[in-house]
């Protein structure tokens, strides 16, 4: 009998903001995604393992890691 099992990486578009940019300081949108880390058996996710949260820069494309807490109050 075979047992598989592994992890899978998803990512997912949230809405983003206006905002100003920490490294190039101009008023644009922000784009904000959600990666997030799920076990897999028989290539069904079953849980997930970790949730990180990256905002993006539309002008410059930074790249931050930011906390839950801020994609959340960001996202609504």
């Amino acid at each position: 009998m075979f047992l598989l099992f592994g992890l899978k990486t998803v990512l997912n578009d949230l809405p983003g903001r206006l905002a100003t940019c920490q490294h190039c300081g101009q008023f644009v949108h922000h784009h904000l995604q959600q990666r997030a880390t799920k076990f897999t058996l028989f290539f069904i996710p079953i849980f997930t393992t970790s949730k990180t949260y990256r905002i993006t820069c539309s002008n410059c494309g930074q790249i931050s890691a930011i906390k839950s807490r801020q994609a959340k109050s960001l996202a609504w």
